[in-house]
């Protein structure tokens, strides 16, 4: 109804500049923006008229129409992959082309220079093959030797039956018995070897318990579903220990962090799953809920929750426009610079509901203003300074600076469907210029100065202040605008990446998971998956081997380094850091 009125407005509008003799430029720009408006209506309105359609059919015992997905069409691709990888190319010198679908037929014959596999790969045994000289020339004089190596992998079982010595002491009436080797002692009837691949097989691999058990079977291992399921559930407390701790090294060694959910099923509720990561590790987790609070539970991961009231909860108080006889009785109620716990900010919260109506949204808003300040100025877990997210309302405001993705804002721009060929033209020529800034942030990263600092900004207040004949894209420009702080922030921070694609392909693991195994059906198992998939992606981070990983601590040998130490070493050898105080020629705080 509104947009019906604001079309009507529109037209009126028009109608008055003809009657007063405007200029036709005025008019006929009006006219066009009615067109693109009712345009966008008929499509909204033909996909809803097509959903209603369809369910009445099938409500009159008709069948629907057939879900059969469409050939996918380039004008129906909101993906801006392909822009940020011609962007990429432009910012590295290469070929407009170089990776892109688009790649010309005779790039495609090159030839590719690659390292050879046989430099990194274990050699178990070696073997020289003689020459059969049958039939051969007599004259051969031996040359040299050529080699080449050949993988094989042998899965065999190791079954071994110790037989331990029993002795008698009649003078304590007592049996002793000799210990079994210590990776098998008290671990029931399976050795580190077969304990290990569980973990593999169910996270690395995808496996089911189904196709764990099937695994197992077919290597002649005598193993149930029911002891598949225990091990994974309960018998690896200690990997729950060092998820915990690289969770904190990794929050603690990186300049930044990045965060990512997306939609996860436990035991027939919708729940989410969380990813938290950086280029040093990676971690997973699963929340009822995806809001403000539950990210902030999420960065310090589920430490419990203080909150402190003080000038800067009052700031996010006048950030949440709470109103001002609201903040006034809050203001007499909490005490300033003293840390309350769940239970007393509780019931500070009941005190000020006698006083003042504070309904479920204002007691959200304060919730959230006296946690992110506690947050902000707590010692027990690393603070993250700079959080790079897309534009989720959750992920705001909970650490000092937020960097967004240009790829999502990209992506809005790509929705945009005109019909009038001038309004066409003009989104096709400001998102070529989007992209060419885009790559201009790349070359930054590379070399940033202060000089090329200064430029940047001067030049995004002048795209994105840009206005053209087409009225949503004007609008789509001017909310970007807004954003400039937060897709900026790369001008301190030229370690910070420029869109969020490492954390959705971290996200990809829990909907591959997915694909297998639809749900968890416990917290235990869901706790079990989580731990294992940290686990897992950090050690690919870090070059490790997950299965020698987990063998070395199933095995009691602890010989490799825990991984949240790894992450503090390559920390040091990787980060330079490039803060605010580093672009503006003075020394970087460490």
């Amino acid at each position: 109804m509104k947009r019906l009125l604001h079309e009507l407005s529109a037209y009126n509008s028009a109608a008055a500049l003809l009657e007063e003799n405007a200029g036709w430029h005025a008019v006929v720009k009006m006219l066009l923006d009615i067109i693109e408006w009712l345009s966008k209506d008929y499509f909204a309105l033909k996909g809803k008229y097509d959903l209603l359609s369809d369910a009445y059919n099938i409500l009159n015992g008709e069948k629907g129409r057939p879900n059969i997905k469409s050939n996918k069409k380039k004008s129906g691709d909101i993906s801006s992959e392909l822009e940020r990888k011609l962007a990429e190319s432009k910012a590295n010198n290469q070929d407009e082309n170089s990776g892109c679908e688009e790649t010309k037929d005779s790039n495609k014959n090159e030839t590719q220079h690659r390292e050879s596999k046989a430099d990194h790969i274990k050699i178990d045994r070696e073997e020289v093959c003689r020459l059969n000289r049958v039939g051969l020339p007599d004259d051969l004089v031996f040359k040299d030797y050529e080699e080449i190596v050949i993988q094989e992998l042998i899965i065999k079982t190791d079954n071994v039956k110790y037989i331990r010595e029993r002795f008698y002491s009649p003078s304590t009436g007592m049996s002793y018995l000799a210990d079994l080797p210590v990776g098998v002692q008290d671990k029931g009837r399976y050795a580190p070897g077969i304990r290990s691949m569980i973990p593999i097989l169910r996270t690395e691999c995808n496996m089911s318990i189904k196709a764990t058990h099937g695994f197992f079977t077919n290597f002649g291992v005598d193993v149930s579903k029911t002891y598949i399921t225990k091990i994974f559930t309960n018998k690896f407390q200690i990997f729950h220990d060092e998820k915990d701790d690289i969770y904190r090294s990794g929050v603690a060694n990186s300049p930044f962090v990045q965060i990512d959910d997306t939609g996860q099923r436990v035991n027939g509720v919708n729940q989410y799953g969380q990813v938290l990561c950086s280029p040093l590790f990676t971690a997973y987790s699963t929340t009822e809920a995806k809001d403000r609070m539950t990210a902030l539970s999420v960065l310090i991961n589920f430490t419990p929750i203080r909150y402190l009231y003080n000038d800067d909860a009052i700031a996010l108080l006048d950030d949440f426009k709470l109103a001002t006889k609201t903040k006034a009785a809050i203001k007499l109620q909490l005490t300033p610079d003293v840390e309350m716990s769940e239970e007393e900010f509780n019931k500070n919260i009941e005190v000020i509901k006698l006083h003042v109506k504070l309904g479920p949204n204002q007691t959200t808003r304060l919730r959230e203003a006296c946690a992110i300040t506690w947050y902000q100025q707590q010692t027990e877990y690393p603070i993250i300074e700079t959080l790079l997210a897309d534009d989720a309302p959750q992920f705001k405001l909970l650490t000092r600076f937020l960097g967004l993705c240009w790829i999502h804002d990209g992506r809005h721009y790509k929705k945009l469907i005109p019909v009038v060929l001038e309004n066409q033209l003009a989104l096709k020529d400001f998102r070529g210029k989007f992209w060419d800034f885009y790559a201009e942030l790349l070359k930054y990263k590379i070399n940033p100065t202060p000089e090329k600092k200064v430029m940047l900004l001067l030049e995004f207040d002048k795209l994105f202040s840009t206005t053209t004949c087409y009225a949503d894209l004007n609008d789509r420009i001017l909310k970007t605008l807004a954003k400039k702080d937060k897709l900026l922030r790369v001008l301190d921070l030229p370690q910070l990446p420029l869109h969020n694609n490492g954390t959705e392909i971290e996200v990809r693991a829990v909907k591959r998971k997915s694909d297998v195994s639809y749900q968890t059906r416990n917290n235990k198992g869901t706790k079990a998956l989580n731990t294992f998939m940290t686990i897992n992606q950090t050690c690919k981070k870090m070059g490790v081997s997950f299965y020698q990983y987990v063998y070395d601590r199933e095995s009691g040998q602890f010989k490799l380094p825990s991984l949240a130490v790894l992450i503090a070493e390559k920390a040091k050898a990787t980060w330079v850091k490039h803060t605010t105080e580093a672009v503006d020629g003075r020394a970087p705080k460490m």
